[in-house]
């Protein structure tokens, strides 16, 4: 798959093209990409996605954006194992919110990347004030051809970005698994702490969260990139109050029976199931034992939960 980071100035062949944040990328999505390839295919064109960075919900909304749910590498990860030939990812910036809905039909849909099909949701907007829309879309369309996705429904939930935060701040994990086709996952290289995980008699690998995530609690997990096969352990994901007031948010993981020293080492941890909220206690005594507690807890549902890896899909269900 080619990555172009923005947009090119002049197009350099036809397109079938699909626009989107694909936050997530869950099933919704999946059945996107899936149409889009198809698409391609029949028309023998170039399957392509056109997706933004940061989220223009982040450029407007400023502190008040909600999190997300996939970091852009994890999302092109998935649009490569769909058959996404190209990805285009524009800069969310001032310049691009002003574009009115006219103009991003002529200036990028048509000239800079020469689309020839599209696929977009019901819901779809595009243009300054978001203005644009399918409607809008399809009177300005006279060099292209435009398709709406149709809803895809998981148990009867709409499958979109929101329900899936929903169900993750609920720490609905198999709700949210269904809706995304596959567990839920943080990804991030290990990185050096306070060492106290040692002092407690626990260990963690420490992944540092740039932005707020959208799980929250303490979780039994599965890590992977430690060796050939997943590896189960307990994950705390927060601010751990305990240890300080003003803490930033970390995913703290620890592997269950393994002593490697695994720093700088990338992992995905995929959240399996919510074992409590975090809490803040009295001392550092309460708080190991609380963390005995959890990892006994952890082991249990290792043990008695019929729990697989569900991997990473290459095909909508």
């Amino acid at each position: 798959m080619r990555l172009y980071r923005g947009l090119p100035s002049r197009a350099d062949g036809p397109i079938a093209l699909t626009i989107g944040n694909f936050d997530g990328v869950h099933r919704g999505h999946q059945a996107m990409l899936l149409r889009l390839c198809e698409a391609a295919e029949d028309l023998r064109l170039t399957p392509a996605v056109l997706t933004f960075d940061p989220h223009p919900r982040e450029f407007f909304g400023r502190g008040a954006a909600p999190p997300r749910l996939t970091r852009l590498a994890q999302k092109l990860e998935v649009f490569r194992a769909f058959g996404v030939a190209r990805t285009y990812v524009a800069r969310f910036d001032a310049a691009l919110a002003q574009l009115t809905a006219d103009a991003f039909i002529d200036d990028v849909l048509v000239r800079r990347l020469d689309v020839r099909w599209v696929l977009v949701g019901n819901d779809f907007r595009f243009g300054k004030g978001r203005a644009g829309d399918l409607g809008v879309l399809r009177r300005h369309a006279t060099t292209f051809s435009v398709e709406a996705m149709h809803t895809v429904l998981v148990n009867g939930e709409r499958a979109s970005s929101t329900a899936v935060r929903d169900a993750l701040a609920r720490g609905e994990l198999d709700r949210a698994a269904s809706l995304l086709g596959r567990h839920y996952t943080i990804s991030g290289r290990v990185a050096h702490g306070e060492k106290r995980g040692r002092t407690l008699g626990f260990p963690t690998a420490n992944l540092p969260l740039t932005r707020r995530p959208p799980v929250s609690g303490i979780f039994a997990v599965r890590v992977h990139g430690l060796g050939t096969a997943p590896r189960a352990g307990v994950a705390s994901v927060g601010v751990r109050p305990t240890i300080t007031d003003h803490g930033q948010p970390i995913l703290e993981v620890y592997v269950f029976d393994f002593t490697e020293s695994i720093y700088g080492r990338r992992v995905r941890v995929e959240f399996l199931h919510k074992l409590r909220d975090e809490e803040k206690y009295d001392d550092l005594d309460a708080l190991s034992a609380q963390i005995r507690a959890d990892v006994a807890q952890a082991r249990a549902y290792f043990v008695t939960v019929d729990s697989p890896t569900v991997p990473l899909p290459t095909t909508a269900a």
